[in-house]
């Protein structure tokens, strides 16, 4: 499933002397974005990137599959597409705002389709096109797979956080709750004498500046500096904003 393109924004203090993020303001939306990174498996990050765009060697080791003859392949199609197409499983129901992933929900489970006897109804499969242990019979009979009690929503929201809360992004992805007194600590923090020499900048964070976000994040702890002081968006003294 295709990613909604999806507009999200920031505001960042940023430190123009020493050119960096020192944090960003963001609310559930975009929490939600970066935990979702986690759930990523490494050949949907790739398929993202590109193999050209992927830093180190896995763009590498994914073209390696590609492009295997299959005289030397021990694994069926499916099982190398798993490695190469992964599906991405999230309980959560937070929108991954990337392109190219294939989402669901939950893990799809399969039966056998003759149901021969009482040993058939013991194997379970989750690729259809395996063979039943017991009779030989295809395993594409859908099986319904139901949620344990302590699973049930607790809240019609939806997501890993609440939507009732700002955030604080720092630099190097870090995510806290923000207040005034976090905000000061944090300047604090930096070592910043001159309060004029902090600006804010309002930005769009985009499907490309998404995918930048998820790369800088594989290689970079300034992840936030590198994305957007490059794109040099508007900038607004911090003696302008109310």
């Amino acid at each position: 499933m295709a990613a909604v393109e999806t507009k999200l924004s920031l505001k960042l203090l940023v430190d123009t002397k020493g050119h960096r993020v020192l944090f960003a303001e963001a609310g559930k939306e975009f929490v939600d974005f970066l935990f979702n990174l986690l759930s990523l498996p490494i050949g949907t990050v790739i398929t993202i990137l590109s193999k050209q765009g992927m830093v180190g060697a896995l763009g590498r080791l994914y073209e390696s599959i590609e492009t295997l003859s299959d005289t030397y392949k021990q694994a069926s199609q499916v099982a190398l597409d798993a490695l190469l197409k992964p599906t991405v499983y999230t309980s959560a129901a937070a929108p991954l705002l990337l392109p190219n992933i294939q989402i669901t929900n939950l893990a799809r489970f399969y039966g056998c389709s003759r149901l021969n006897n009482n040993n058939c109804h013991k194997q379970v499969t989750n690729d259809p096109s395996a063979q039943c242990a017991n009779c030989g019979g295809s395993m594409n009979r859908d099986l319904k797979y139901v949620d344990p009690p302590n699973k049930k929503a607790c809240s019609p929201e939806e997501g890993y956080v609440k939507g009732v809360v700002t955030y604080m992004i720092m630099d190097d992805l870090q995510v806290r709750p923000m207040s005034t007194i976090s905000s000061i600590t944090m300047i604090n923090k930096f070592n910043i004498k001159d309060i004029g020499t902090l600006e804010e900048m309002v930005v769009d964070v985009g499907m490309d500046q998404r995918v930048e976000l998820l790369k800088a994040s594989l290689h970079s702890k300034a992840v936030l500096t590198e994305v957007f002081l490059q794109k040099k968006p508007t900038v607004v003294s911090v003696s302008e904003v109310d």
